[in-house]
């Protein structure tokens, strides 16, 4: 039997695509779509999953709206799929507990495409050994959340590994203390928001007399996140609280 899906944000612009995608799998059956702007599609996820029987929600929406929609579907023992930016380490935190609580798998990655989630494995190799780093975080003029996924993902990854060597604290900075950045986990992150970028991160390690900087930069079409998203809908089913990150379905 499919997997039955529901996609949050299915006129969206990464939502309309993989909901393409899941409609297209054999393997998979696209039973709901939730989008304020689409008469055709459910306007909440409360309404959607109450309505149609669902294994697995997807949410490609907003950083406002993420939370309340898993927590609903959780709370429903359907699993899901988190495509979204602006969940914090202290919400995956209760979005795990609420999880493991209904016996529920939830697989979020702050970018779904397969050279993000390599940049993810790269980068944590190189935190072992390279002892100082930060991060820049691109995206474009409009949008609303700082940092993005794939940057907030990235430095509480690192966090897991070790902090940073600092040479001054940033509570110690002379001038102001916000040019230092943003501290997620241990890490600095820089958000930059301009025009014609979509989305980029790019962290820049420090050795002795030496650097290496790594950096994924997205393109213009969705296409990069489908693959990724089929393989956490297929995989979310078997597990139970929430993974972070792509590469660790790889």
């Amino acid at each position: 039997m499919p997997l039955r899906v529901c996609v949050a944000g299915v006129t969206g612009w990464t939502g309309r695509a993989v909901g393409e995608a899941v409609a297209a799998a054999e393997d998979l059956e696209l039973v709901a779509g939730v989008s304020r702007s689409d008469p055709a599609s459910f306007s909440t996820v409360e309404e959607a999953l109450d309505a149609v029987p669902t294994d697995v929600l997807v949410d490609y929406t907003t950083a406002a709206a993420v939370k309340g929609h898993v927590l609903a579907a959780l709370d429903r023992c359907v699993a899901v799929v988190v495509g979204s930016s602006g969940l914090s380490a202290a919400d995956y935190a209760e979005i795990d507990e609420r999880a493991r609580q209904q016996g529920v798998g939830v697989i979020a990655a702050g970018n779904f495409s397969l050279t993000a989630a390599l940049l993810l494995r790269f980068a944590t190799e190189a935190a072992r050994q390279l002892g100082s780093w930060e991060l820049i975080d691109y995206a474009s003029l409009g949008k609303p959340d700082a940092p993005s996924g794939t940057a907030r993902e990235l430095a509480e990854r690192l966090s897991a590994v070790a902090p940073p060597m600092v040479g001054v604290p940033v509570e110690e900075t002379l001038g102001e203390r916000e040019a230092r950045g943003a501290t997620i986990g241990t890490t600095q992150v820089h958000s930059l928001r301009l025009a014609s970028f979509s989305v980029s991160t790019e962290i820049v390690f420090g050795g002795d007399d030496e650097r290496l900087s790594i950096r994924h930069d997205a393109g213009s079409t969705p296409a990069p996140y489908v693959a990724g998203t089929l393989l956490a809908i297929r995989a979310v089913r078997e597990r139970v609280g929430v993974t972070r990150g792509l590469d660790q379905l790889l």
